[in-house]
């Protein structure tokens, strides 16, 4: 089985991602995303799965798997049982690696660690009830606050002992195979046409459905509805928009996210927000005079 494309939205005035979830949650499936990611379970019990790796978790569970490494967390609950809180994520690019490292020389002590992630690296207990108070406050900590948190949590994880690889040293993920599905294809034009204007039956050309299967298939795999999906991922730019440009006008924003009315905006942002885009941006506004002020 094929695993599914996750589109891992990094802000512009972000260098990682740092967030949290309950379970069920739309992003617990079979998948793989060209970002390292540091997991780390809070709450409930049951199987994982990294490559060829198969294991039990219970809280504490701490793994650091590689670019496009597939995974998934399974928990064991009865049907219809959801949890507020099950785990804690945070989401990191080659990239980003790359450029730090060329600043910050000394990160390459983190280096080592980085290539085993490649197998899924495993953390003991020790390590992850040092690291599992820092990522709890990564998720809400803004700022340079942000960086400290997360040169301690790479620190952690770099100085740590026992960590034993998961998936088996013939195993290679291959990006290139699971882009050839066409669902995934559909995902990735998504993320890079994602302001563009794109119908769904364009969408299921790419991915060699017809309308009906791709919408079947797409909701499957994201679960989410089409529209859902584009949605949240054009708010989540809207956000990202207002936080790194506090002079542009929010009809701007509206249309640089992909949106075509300022109505459809304000009742897709209220509706994923709980509040409307001036509201949020006053915020903001309010929270960094806060800070400015202490």
């Amino acid at each position: 089985m094929k695993p599914d494309l996750e589109v891992v939205q990094i802000g512009r005035a972000e260098s990682f991602k740092a967030w949290e979830h309950g379970y069920p949650f739309h992003t617990v499936r079979w998948h793989f995303h060209p970002e390292y990611e540091l997991h780390h379970v809070v709450h409930t019990s049951g199987h994982y799965f990294v490559g060829d790796h198969i294991g039990h978790f219970g809280p504490g569970n701490l793994v650091l798997t590689g670019p496009n490494l597939p995974h998934n967390w399974v928990s064991d609950l009865p049907a219809g049982t959801s949890v507020p809180l099950r785990g804690r994520v945070l989401q990191f690019s080659e990239q980003f690696v790359h450029d730090a490292t060329a600043l910050l020389p000394e990160l390459t002590a983190f280096q080592p660690l980085l290539q085993l992630s490649r197998r899924g690296a495993l953390f003991t207990p020790d390590t992850a009830a040092r690291v599992g108070p820092l990522l709890a406050e990564l998720v809400t900590a803004s700022d340079l606050r942000r960086i400290e948190l997360f040169i301690a949590i790479i620190g952690a994880l770099s100085r740590a002992r026992g960590v034993q690889p998961l998936a088996s040293e013939a195993y290679h993920p291959d990006p290139s195979g699971y882009m050839a599905d066409g669902i995934n294809e559909a995902i990735a034009y998504i993320s890079a046409h994602l302001t563009e204007k794109f119908t769904e039956t364009e969408l299921a050309a790419i991915a060699r459905l017809n309308p009906s299967g791709f919408s079947r298939s797409f909701r499957r795999h994201t679960g989410l509805g089409l529209s859902q999906y584009v949605n949240r991922l054009r708010i989540n730019l809207a956000c990202q928009l207002m936080m790194s440009e506090p002079s542009m006008a929010i009809t701007d924003i509206c249309f640089a996210a992909g949106f075509r009315n300022i109505s459809n905006f304000n009742r897709q942002f209220l509706r994923q927000k709980g509040l409307q885009p001036s509201h949020f941006r006053a915020l903001l506004a309010e929270n960094v005079g806060e800070r400015k002020a202490a």
